[in-house]
């Protein structure tokens, strides 16, 4: 996954974000449901497509925890200077291409499969032809009769049979751990390399003057980002509510071989581990967030966006070091421009100096160089 530097372009329109909105993640980002039971043999790539629709929430044990006890006061000094709107490119590579879209589709490439899944956002109409759509290994189906991989459909293996539950992914040289989820999703976001790509950047540049940074991962995952760290010299904690996540996030370390490398790996709710972090007088260079729209805790803890975010970035400030060097920020399935946590992050680190840059990560196609966009992004840089 190649990931360039952002480019100081202006957003086409003001579309509602789409992406994953991530609660604990052995739950579906977002959704989604299928009206009938899948042919494997059968071709995806025709019309009418199947109609995806949000699931029945679960009749979970879950209780409402109201935003954190937490007063959010104003800060004195001047507001970061800003950068919006930046739009932050993933080019094509060989470890991660997305091939086509269209017809709320898209056609990736990773390492040696090549992958159909839902995209709300493809609008317009593909440029390859189905032939080429027609060589995937693998596409979603969302069949709400199956659940794990049956809710994937491999057409050119006989019926029934199905590729391996994992395969191995890379990106950079860090080998990781893709696997075909019940909620669409293979374990890695690729529009986030460009964020990695930075962080790898300025973990690397601090080592130069002798400076080991700490890298804080809030809802991190299956721990690619925190594999880039600890590969550029940061020692990482990283954190997760979901112990299947910590799981696959450990086993991508092994197979990265990177055990040797100073990462904690913590299976928390992660508001009450930043708030727990600020009474132990614990600080951080650099914190990445990925916050779900909606999410729960290990212990039942529910996690609104709008209403948890604020005192979650307004914790994160005071777990920085002197000598931060950046917080940033991704969000997915919110209704709401990116200028809504841009001015969020300005209100919340006023005093500090820097600089805030906010915008969008994009996909950039390889077949016709249109533009996906997949989220939307708010950054804290020191310089």
């Amino acid at each position: 996954m190649k990931a360039p530097k952002g480019k100081g372009k202006k957003p086409t329109g003001g579309k509602e974000q789409r992406g994953f909105g991530r609660a604990k993640h052995d739950e579906p980002r977002s959704a989604a449901k299928h009206e009938s039971k899948p042919d494997n043999k059968a071709s995806f790539f025709k019309k009418p497509r199947p109609q995806f629709a949000k699931a029945t929430p679960k009749p979970a044990e879950e209780k409402h925890i109201a935003a954190p006890q937490r007063e959010i006061k104003a800060y004195q000094g001047e507001r970061p200077g800003e950068r919006a709107p930046v739009i932050l490119e993933t080019e094509p590579s060989d470890d991660y291409a997305l091939l086509d879209s269209g017809d709320g589709l898209k056609l990736e490439q990773y390492g040696p499969y090549r992958i159909v899944r839902p995209e709300g956002q493809a609008i317009w109409l593909p440029s390859l032809p189905k032939s080429e759509w027609d060589k995937a290994d693998a596409v979603f189906t969302g069949n709400t009769d199956e659940e794990g991989m049956g809710r994937w459909a491999f057409p050119k293996l006989p019926l029934g049979d199905t590729l391996g539950e994992t395969w191995p992914m890379r990106h950079d040289g860090i080998s990781f751990h893709g696997r075909f989820t019940s909620f669409r999703h293979v374990g890695v976001f690729p529009e986030q390399a460009a964020h990695w790509s930075y962080m790898d950047n300025l973990i690397r540049d601090a080592a130069k003057s002798g400076r080991t940074v700490k890298v804080l991962n809030l809802f991190g995952y299956t721990g690619v980002a925190s594999l880039v760290a600890a590969r550029a010299g940061a020692e990482v904690t990283h954190v997760d509510a979901s112990k299947k996540a910590i799981v696959w996030a450990r086993e991508n370390q092994e197979m990265a071989d990177l055990s040797d490398k100073p990462i904690r790996w913590i299976c928390e709710d992660a508001m009450k581990f930043v708030q727990r972090e600020e009474r132990r007088g614990s600080f951080y260079d650099i914190i990445l967030l990925d916050p779900p729209a909606y999410g729960r805790g290990p212990n039942g803890e529910v996690w609104q966006l709008f209403e948890h975010l604020p005192a979650m970035v307004d914790t994160c400030r005071s777990i920085l070091t002197p000598n931060a060097l950046a917080v940033i920020l991704t969000a997915y399935s919110i209704r709401a421009s990116f200028f809504a946590i841009h001015e969020l992050v300005r209100d919340r680190f006023t005093g500090l100096g820097g600089t805030v840059e906010s915008g969008e990560l994009i996909l950039r196609e390889r077949a016709s160089q249109r533009a996906l966009s997949t989220s939307m992004f708010s950054r804290w840089v020191a310089k």
